[in-house]
């Protein structure tokens, strides 16, 4: 009977394990979990949970008894710390070895790090401190102006505290929207009562607040980080796998080794419709990610070629965005930019390659069709469509 391990206890990790069943696998499935929590999905961390909209248990991926139920051995608290594909075996910190046919590593990435005492948001017991403390601060100062960054300042302002967020790039979500719909983000958060200060980076955390890079000091009860993320790609690096911004992988995430595929935050995977390999942190690749690498595992013909997408909420925005801006040149609008209700298209040599949706629903499909039409398009119609 055939063994097929998991590595990683997140949405990847917990999707593929699904989907090795559903698809009729019925050797031994071994999940490990470097957490003591059973999978759970990130995105309500800075979202509903962060905020108390939801309950702690709409977190989880699946229900307590599912792995039981389905024949899924759930090992939590348990760290790999070593893969050797040439054995087929996996190290744990126990110090006892794990043999597999195939094996998933869906092993995310965690926050980069800044020294002194910040709070970073990125498991559920981070979200739970956090929680806490937004309801005993008067003030909170978020080091970045990411998607973490700033659901973390709207959660921050709902519950009453002061909000200041430094940014080194020229405005909010810069590198991932472009100045102009970056510099909406901007002013959402300065209507809404939040201190932005860009162009300047935190030199150093302090525990009474930062110290930024033109010396100057500001105060706060609660810091916290939110500057990108690092793979945790070091167990496929000792393995001798392929490693760049992540683990590569080939379009049906498989890597450099036929028995050991990636999948989630820690994979950076060829992706057929940009011709490269990209590394995608988000919610979606994850979710579609697991159950891709579960197929290709079984020897069905895979192809992981989603269009990227995210979501967010924050104050009285809801959006959506699929795709990549890279390389864009234009942006054309439909809606009500002002009122907070429209769709933007970014457009690269006449093509659409991204597209958002602001409090605009059931459109994120028809974007992504057209983005991966890659038609050309008037602007004009594009625009009054």
């Amino acid at each position: 009977m055939a063994t097929y391990v998991i590595v990683g206890g997140g949405l990847a990790g917990a999707k593929a394990a699904q989907t090795l069943r559903e698809e009729g696998f019925d050797g031994e499935i071994v999940l490990f979990g470097a957490e003591h929590e059973r999978p759970y999905e990130r995105p309500p961390l800075s979202k509903d949970y962060l905020t108390g909209r939801s309950e702690r248990e709409a977190v989880y991926v699946h229900a307590p008894g599912w792995y039981a139920e389905h024949g899924v051995d759930l090992r939590l608290g348990m760290r790999v710390t070593r893969v050797e594909p040439e054995h087929h075996v996996v190290r744990l910190g126990n110090g006892s070895r794990q043999p597999y046919d195939k094996l998933l590593l869906a092993t995310g990435a965690a926050p980069r790090r800044l020294p002194g005492p910040a709070a970073y948001l990125r498991t559920l017991d981070d979200c739970e401190a956090i929680r806490r403390r937004l309801a005993e601060v008067g003030s909170v100062l978020v080091i970045g102006a990411s998607w973490i960054g700033l659901e973390t300042a709207a959660a921050a302002r709902a519950a009453g505290c002061a909000v200041t967020v430094v940014e080194p790039e020229p405005t909010a979500l810069n590198r991932v929207l472009g100045p102009e719909m970056g510099g909406l983000f901007a002013r959402l958060h300065a209507r809404n009562g939040v201190d932005l200060r860009f162009g300047i980076a935190a030199a150093e955390v302090t525990d009474t607040g930062v110290r930024l890079s033109s010396g100057e000091r500001l105060t706060a009860d609660l810091v916290v980080a939110g500057i990108g993320a690092v793979p945790e790609a070091e167990l496929a690096r000792e393995a001798g796998l392929e490693v760049g911004l992540g683990v590569r992988t080939d379009a049906s995430l498989r890597t450099s080794h036929p028995d050991v595929y990636a999948a989630g935050d820690v994979a950076e995977s060829y992706h057929p419709l940009y011709g490269r390999h990209l590394r995608l942190e988000h919610w979606a690749n994850a979710l579609h990610g697991g159950p891709a690498a579960a197929r290709a595992m079984l020897g069905h013909e895979v192809v992981h070629d989603l269009v990227p997408y995210c979501y967010t909420d924050q104050y009285d925005l809801g959006m959506e965005f699929s795709g990549d801006i890279e390389g864009y040149d234009e942006i054309v609008y439909r809606g009500d930019v002002d009122a907070l209700e429209f769709v933007a298209y970014w457009l690269r040599d006449g093509r659409v390659v991204a597209g958002m949706n602001v409090n605009v629903w059931d459109v994120a499909d028809g974007i992504q069709e057209l983005i991966r039409s890659r038609a050309p398009v008037d602007p004009k119609e594009l625009s009054s469509g």
